[in-house]
């Protein structure tokens, strides 16, 4: 157990510390792809939550600074990928380059949006709606079609990638 005490910081004027108490919170990686006029184009977020059941709502987070925000910011439909423990190799490419889905093993889904082979789970949305959000917009999707099966998922803790280990 660990007795030391949490450092109190402004999160206001200490961007660092703030970042590393978010980084506490242990989260799942995404992949978000969408068409857009370039082709097929893909971001790694982690800023992903379930919103509602009925209607069916998901949400996720893209930085406004990213090189990728235009295709996702004016996207009418997209989808998002939980990714497998050993689909790390796919985040990897992806963060290096924005067409680097296009290298992945996806299909077409109904819409025609790359659809990633072996994620998780797939949400397959059409936007609902967008928040200014600070330095981020927070965008909602309706959900339209899902997929899902089991196994371990990449996690994401503290800057680092990882798997979800039952104890």
């Amino acid at each position: 157990m660990n007795t030391t005490a949490p450092a109190t910081f402004d999160p206001g004027t200490d961007s660092d510390s703030f970042r590393a108490a978010l980084g506490s919170f242990v989260t799942g990686v995404t992949v978000v792809t969408t068409d857009s006029p370039e082709g097929p184009v893909a971001i790694v977020a982690n800023s992903f939550a379930s919103v509602s059941l009925d209607p069916p709502l998901v949400l996720w987070s893209p930085a406004k600074s990213s090189r990728r925000f235009e295709h996702f910011a004016g996207s009418r439909r997209f989808a998002v990928h939980v990714l497998a423990a050993d689909q790390r190799d796919i985040c990897e490419a992806i963060i290096g380059s924005k067409t680097a889905i296009t290298q992945v093993p996806t299909h077409l889904s109904h819409c025609s949006m790359p659809i990633i082979e072996g994620a998780l789970a797939t949400f397959e949305c059409s936007l609902d709606a967008t928040h200014d959000a600070g330095d981020h917009v927070i965008i909602v999707g309706r959900v339209t079609k899902a997929h899902h099966k089991g196994g371990e998922p990449l996690v994401f803790h503290g800057g680092k990638y990882g798997a979800f280990n039952e104890g």
